[in-house]
């Protein structure tokens, strides 16, 4: 009878760890369910089937590629997607991410013939996601690109995949993205960059504070906290407009809350140098990424073609590029950059119209 009533007590006790843990659990579930989305991110279109060339083949392995598109650029990703598409044969998706506003206007577009069969995701990037991470001048409020920073939340874009590609919208690509794709990622690094220590001739000095091709370009070394992370301020930067990211190392580091502690850091510090108008974008990646990526293929980001009107590359070389890249001030969709015409042969015209006024502006703007 002792016994017995042994078994019946740690049944008892059983019975009632498994109802607590399962209470915790339905607790965990419900508040899951309930919380939004931290970035508000709403997948607003479905991915239509792998095109019938795709199946046929046997090659049904996804591609994700990570593209921003705001609506005064979005001939830019435009184009950008329709060079990819058609110089591949792999499954690529992509995912387009915008805000709300934009979404007609690309919904539209990407029903045009040579893009309508293309596999994509619209994704709405919800700013609010940036308040106290970055500090906006308020007579320069217009200025503010919140999309500019989509590359901080990669898991958060592309939550199922393993790896993507991200590109800027002022691309180019001529060759097949699974290249690119199949980037070797050294062990440990969750993301492959461009290292842009090219070419002496290629240096642009900033009022002798050293360059852009460097650290000390990005960041301000004069700030103790910048000085007691040791990174050597002669170190190659990288262009953070092309990468290919290996989201399970992104998210085993939490790439994205460290980009966060430094934007937020520079908010009340201001960590990032003077001496460069450049991307805001770029800081907080060179600090996290210090001596911590690999490379990927300089044929596959040759930029600058942005930099300037004139011809930096010879035809023969622009021909061999893999992925031109036009950063700079002077975009392809304004016709005064060099090698427009290479953009022109991918670009599909706005059916609403609207890029054709805002193309007419940015020619007038680059000819001041």
């Amino acid at each position: 009878s002792v016994n017995i009533s042994i078994l019946i007590v740690a049944v008892v006790i059983f019975l009632l760890v498994i109802h607590h843990n399962f209470l915790s659990l339905s607790d965990f579930l419900r508040r899951e369910l309930s919380d939004p989305s931290p970035l508000g991110l709403q997948p607003i279109d479905f991915i239509p089937a792998a095109p019938q060339r795709l199946t046929d083949d046997g090659d049904d392995k996804e591609i994700s590629v990570v593209i921003a598109a705001s609506d005064e650029r979005l001939g830019g990703a435009i184009a950008a997607m329709n060079s990819i598409y058609q110089h591949t044969r792999s499954n690529v998706v992509f995912h387009i991410v915008t805000l709300n506003d934009t979404v007609d206007h690309l919904r539209m577009w990407l029903r045009s013939t040579p893009l309508k069969n293309m596999r994509y995701q619209i994704l709405d990037f919800d700013p609010r996601v940036l308040e106290g991470k970055v500090q906006v001048d308020p007579q320069k409020a217009d200025t503010f690109k919140p999309l500019t920073f989509a590359r901080f939340y990669l898991p958060n874009l592309v939550p199922h995949a393993e790896k993507v590609i991200y590109v800027d919208d002022d691309v180019i690509v001529q060759d097949d993205i699974l290249e690119l794709y199949n980037t070797p990622l050294k062990p440990g690094h969750a993301a492959a960059f461009s290292d842009d220590c090219d070419s002496t001739s290629s240096k642009v000095a900033v009022r002798g504070a050293g360059n852009q091709y460097n650290y000390i370009g990005f960041l301000d070394y004069k700030k103790e906290t910048i000085r007691k992370l040791a990174m050597k301020a002669n170190t190659c930067s990288f262009n953070p407009g092309v990468f290919v990211a290996n989201l399970t190392e992104w998210k085993l580091q939490n790439i994205t809350k460290q980009l966060e502690k430094w934007m937020a850091l520079n908010v009340v510090e201001e960590l990032y140098s003077k001496t460069l108008a450049g991307s805001i974008t770029t800081p907080p990646l060179l600090i996290v990424f210090y001596k911590q990526h690999s490379s990927i293929d300089p044929m596959w980001n040759v930029r600058h073609l942005g930099s300037s009107a004139g011809k930096r590359y010879s035809p023969q070389f622009v021909k061999a590029a893999k992925l031109l890249h036009w950063n700079g001030h002077f975009k392809p969709w304004g016709r005064t950059a060099s090698y427009a015409e290479v953009w022109e042969k991918w670009y599909v015209p706005d059916p609403t119209g609207k890029f054709n006024l805002i193309r007419r502006h940015s020619e007038a703007y680059e000819a001041k």
